[in-house]
C-alpha cells in the first residue's frame, strides 16, 4: 500500500475511535468532576445525558450522614436496562451503589453519606451498551463520610447485626417494597474504625428467582433503608446477601 495512503487511513481510524470522540457536555458545568466520573465508571460505551433519568435529592442536606436519594429510570425502561451505577463526585469514596432491576421497575430510593456539597450521578447502562446519565446537586456542610456510625455506641449492637425488616405496600404508582437492615455501614475513614459495610443484596420471589440486585458501597447510610417500585403482581419473599466481612444477610417476608 502507498505509505501516504496508509498514513491517511490510520489517521482517520484514530479520529473515529471512541477515545477521540467528543465527550458529552455536563449539564452541571464546572460544579462537578464529570471527566473523572466518566473515565472511572462509564467509559465502556457511548454516553448521553438524559433528562428521563431522574436523580432526586434535597437542595440542602441538613444531615450529611443521611441524605435521601431517589433514582428513577422508569421512563427509559423500555430501552432495556442492564444496571444502574450511582456515584458522588466529591465524596472520598466515589461509588455509592449498583442496582440491577432484573424484573422490578428501575426505581430505587435510599440514603447516603456525603463529605461535602456534591453532584450525585446515576448512570443507566442499557443492554445495547449505551450509558444514559442523570445528575443532581446536593448542598451540605459535609463530614458524613468521616464520622463514626452511631450504632457502635450502643451496647450489644453486634447481636442485631444484619437484622432485616421489610414490608410491601401499595402507593399511587403501584406496589412498593421498603426494607431496612441493621448495619453500621462504616466507611473506614473514621479514626480507628475499619471499613465494614453490606456489599451484596439479592431480592427473590417465591420461586427463588432473583428479581433485583443491589450492590451497596461504603457511602450508603448506616442502617440502610431501600425502597423499590415493584412491577405488576410481583411479590418479594426473601432478601439475602452479605457484608464485606462475610456476615450473612437473610430476611423473609410474610
Amino acid at each position: 500500500m502507498n505509505p501516504t495512503l496508509s498514513a491517511v487511513i490510520s489517521l482517520l481510524l484514530a479520529l473515529l475511535s471512541p477515545a477521540c470522540a467528543a465527550a458529552p457536555t455536563d449539564p452541571l458545568g464546572d460544579r462537578g468532576r464529570w471527566p473523572d466520573m466518566q473515565r472511572q465508571f462509564y467509559a465502556d460505551g457511548p454516553i448521553s445525558f438524559d433528562a428521563r433519568v431522574r436523580v432526586e435529592v434535597p437542595a440542602n442536606a441538613e444531615d450529611a450522614m443521611n441524605v435521601p436519594v431517589a433514582v428513577d429510570a422508569r421512563a427509559v425502561a423500555s430501552e432495556g436496562i442492564e444496571r444502574i451505577v450511582v456515584v458522588a463526585d466529591y465524596n472520598p469514596i466515589l461509588k455509592v451503589l449498583e442496582f440491577e432491576p432484573v424484573t422490578v421497575a428501575p426505581y430505587l430510593a435510599f440514603r447516603i453519606k456525603v463529605q461535602q456539597s456534591t453532584p450525585i450521578r446515576a448512570g443507566v447502562k442499557l443492554k445495547d451498551g449505551r450509558w444514559l446519565i442523570g445528575s443532581a446537586v446536593v448542598a451540605s456542610q459535609g463530614g458524613g463520610c468521616t464520622a463514626p456510625s452511631n450504632g457502635r455506641g450502643t451496647p450489644g449492637w453486634e447481636r442485631t447485626l444484619n437484622t432485616v425488616s421489610a414490608r410491601q405496600f401499595s402507593s399511587a404508582v403501584g406496589d412498593r417494597l421498603r426494607f431496612s437492615i441493621l448495619h453500621p455501614m462504616d466507611t473506614g475513614l473514621a479514626n480507628g474504625i475499619p471499613a465494614f459495610f453490606i456489599d451484596e443484596l439479592n431480592l427473590r420471589d417465591a420461586g427463588g428467582n432473583t428479581v433485583a440486585r443491589i450492590r451497596p458501597a461504603e457511602p450508603v447510610s448506616e442502617n440502610p433503608v431501600f425502597t423499590l417500585d415493584l412491577a405488576g403482581a410481583l411479590t418479594v419473599v426473601q432478601i439475602d446477601g452479605r457484608d464485606n466481612n462475610g456476615n450473612k444477610v437473610l430476611g423473609t417476608l410474610r
